[in-house]
């Protein structure tokens, strides 16, 4: 094992590992209170969400986990890495941890996996109550993405895994920091950390095939975005105004299509609000909520 950081060990040892579904899923489970379930985003993990989770659990439970192929979670090469056995195991580790209503929180990827959630509320085929809905920063409509370069590369059928195999910190740096508003938002040192999560456990070799939540997206899009459009609880659309890849009129779109969403532009921000800005996205989620709860 690498050597962590003194933030990656205090993050590891916040967390436990939980066996779901023949995979073992790395969890923070913290706060009392009204239940937040994270579903975080590609290509990073819950530990995106660490300073967030600091400021939540003051007044709410927070549960945040590694999907499987993604930060301290199994990366096996045999497992199944679709955006439906995702959402698959995150309800089967909600019901394990005793949840039976939450408030849903999602980012980036997330947003897709919550789409799936809601399919199957509308269903009635999830045995959780979701209490609210919350997308930040997600492709939901992906026809509207700007999917950066790697993201490009990795979905080649030929370049992809050559190009996860040879992938190196140097461009990672580079890239991530051109999804930022601003480079200084995020430190050296965390984007370190991210690296350190995005490569543990042979996690680069899964990325050519975790990226293709993309193709999902358009696979999908009869069966995801629907349910939005027929949403009857309350939802909050909660957005960085300078993201580069999920852009800006994406978040207006979902804020019309949804119906009563309320939409909170984050200004100066770009693709990671809880990176970038983190106690004025907890701000906005912590506002929403308590309109929620005390409508309850």
């Amino acid at each position: 094992m690498q050597r962590w950081s003194e933030d990656l060990t205090r993050w590891r040892d916040r967390g436990r590992f939980v066996s779901i579904l023949g995979r073992e899923v790395f969890v923070v489970d913290e706060g009392e209170g009204p239940c937040v379930c994270v579903l975080h985003g590609f290509p990073t993990s819950g530990f995106d969400w660490r300073e967030a989770v600091a400021t939540l659990r003051k007044t709410h439970r927070v549960i945040v986990a590694d999907m499987p192929g993604y930060g301290l979670s199994s990366k096996s090469i045999l497992s199944d890495y679709s955006l439906v056995k995702q959402a698959d195991v995150l309800v089967a580790l909600w019901q394990q941890l005793g949840v039976s209503k939450a408030h849903m929180a999602a980012h980036d990827m997330g947003t897709s996996v919550l789409c799936e959630l809601l399919a199957r509320r509308e269903e009635g085929a999830l045995p959780i109550t979701v209490q609210s809905v919350l997308l930040s920063n997600g492709s939901v409509y992906i026809e509207m993405a700007k999917l950066t370069p790697s993201q490009h590369l990795l979905r080649a059928r030929r370049i992809g895994p050559l190009y996860a195999k040879l992938a190196m910190y140097v461009l990672f740096r580079l890239q991530f920091r051109r999804i930022l508003a601003r480079n200084d938002r995020v430190s050296d040192r965390e984007l370190r950390d991210l690296w350190a999560l995005l490569t543990h456990n042979e996690g680069l070799a899964r990325l050519p095939t975790l990226v293709g939540y993309i193709d999902e997206r358009y696979a999908r899009v009869n069966r995801w975005l629907p349910p939005l459009r027929r949403l009857d609880i309350p939802a909050l659309v909660l957005w960085g105004d300078r993201d580069p890849v999920a852009v800006v009129a994406m978040a207006d779109r979902l804020a019309r299509e949804i119906p009563d969403a309320a939409l909170v532009k984050l200004d100066g921000v770009g693709h990671y609000p809880m990176l970038e800005d983190s106690e004025r996205f907890c701000s906005a989620m912590l506002t929403f909520w308590s309109r929620v709860e005390r409508r309850e």
